[in-house]
């Protein structure tokens, strides 16, 4: 894997989807908490709103404005190669993320979602991780409500159990909160994917290698 020296780049971390639901929200939580050298932008395809909500921002640190479209591969490319690193919080990723993955792993830009399509996941590795080892982007998937408490809570259950024996940890998480539109546009899509979700995870584990114990 090689690793590109990509510091030049005008941004540091590029936010897609800013004008969204859950994208305004990690819009404002980067106003308000990024360090003080972070060069970053938000992005989507409405400039007009984009403008409007950086306004709204009041950052001490002022994003850029990048204008990108899922309807747009190129705009994509654009926007991975100003990158350094690309959040997305667009989807149902399985309908509107795959370009730009594939973006981001050919312009060697590390890339970050909050999916929680199990789907789009092994189509994400089956299709790109080769490129992505070839650049050096790093492609991670899941990183916000969805995971962590699943995560955290696997990770103490097996610190509490012997080691060097094997373990399989089942889960079972209570929330009390509410669906962000995404969110439950995502949870029917992969309800009623209940073949495709299947049929990619079999062809994951065709290509994935295994580790012998």
């Amino acid at each position: 894997m090689s690793r590109p020296k990509n510091t030049d780049r005008p941004y540091d971390v590029v936010l897609f989807g800013a004008t969204g639901f859950v994208g305004a929200l990690t819009a404002e939580y980067l106003a308000a908490h990024a360090p003080e050298d972070l060069r970053w932008a938000i992005a989507g395809r409405d400039e007009i709103r984009l403008r409007r909500l950086r306004d709204r921002l009041a950052a001490r640190l002022e994003p850029g404005v990048l204008r990108a479209d899922v309807a747009d591969p190129a705009s994509l490319r654009a926007l991975a190669r100003q990158a350094r690193v690309v959040a997305t919080t667009v989807g149902p990723y399985v309908e509107y993320g795959d370009d730009l993955v594939a973006a981001c792993a050919d312009a060697g830009t590390d890339y970050l979602d909050l999916t929680g399509e199990p789907e789009f996941v092994d189509l994400t590795y089956v299709r790109h991780d080769s490129r992505a080892r070839e650049t050096g982007a790093r492609l991670l998937h899941a990183c916000g409500f969805d995971s962590v408490p699943h995560d955290l809570g696997a990770y103490f259950t097996v610190r509490q159990l012997p080691e060097g024996v094997p373990l399989t940890v089942d889960g079972h998480v209570s929330v009390d909160a509410s669906f962000s539109g995404g969110t439950f546009a995502s949870a029917l899509g992969q309800f009623a994917r209940r073949k495709q979700m299947a049929a990619a995870a079999r062809e994951r584990r065709r290509h994935e290698p295994r580790l012998l114990g």
